[in-house]
């Protein structure tokens, strides 16, 4: 298991994924952060900023969680679909999000 920190409005997050899958939710964020404002729609989500992924991860404080990297991934998937918007930068994004959702329900299926 891999553990990804990001940082957001409210502070830190902190996501576990399958180490296979770690790579793929890193660059999924990155390009989102790139094509976020080619979006011409008011209320886009906003977005975390990627801290740092590492392999081991002990929280110490209070009322701290690890998530779940699917619960995330859906999260992001709702965020995303919310959006009254037809164009390309959106289309492609809730496909490459709903990519990467299909491919950890079905992780999670298997175990």
């Amino acid at each position: 298991m891999r553990y990804l920190i990001l940082q957001e409005k409210t502070g830190l997050r902190f996501v576990a994924m399958p180490e296979s899958y770690m790579y793929q939710l890193v660059a999924l964020l990155k390009r989102l952060q790139k094509e976020i404002d080619k979006l011409t729609i008011e209320g886009r989500p906003e977005l975390p900023a990627v801290v740092a992924e590492c392999s081991g991860l002990e929280l110490l404080g209070d009322g701290t969680e690890i998530e779940d990297g699917l619960a995330y991934v859906s999260q992001l998937e709702k965020r995303f679909s919310a959006l009254k918007e037809d164009v390309y930068p959106l289309i492609s994004l809730l496909t490459e999000i709903r990519a990467l959702q299909a491919q950890l329900e079905f992780l999670q299926e298997e175990e």
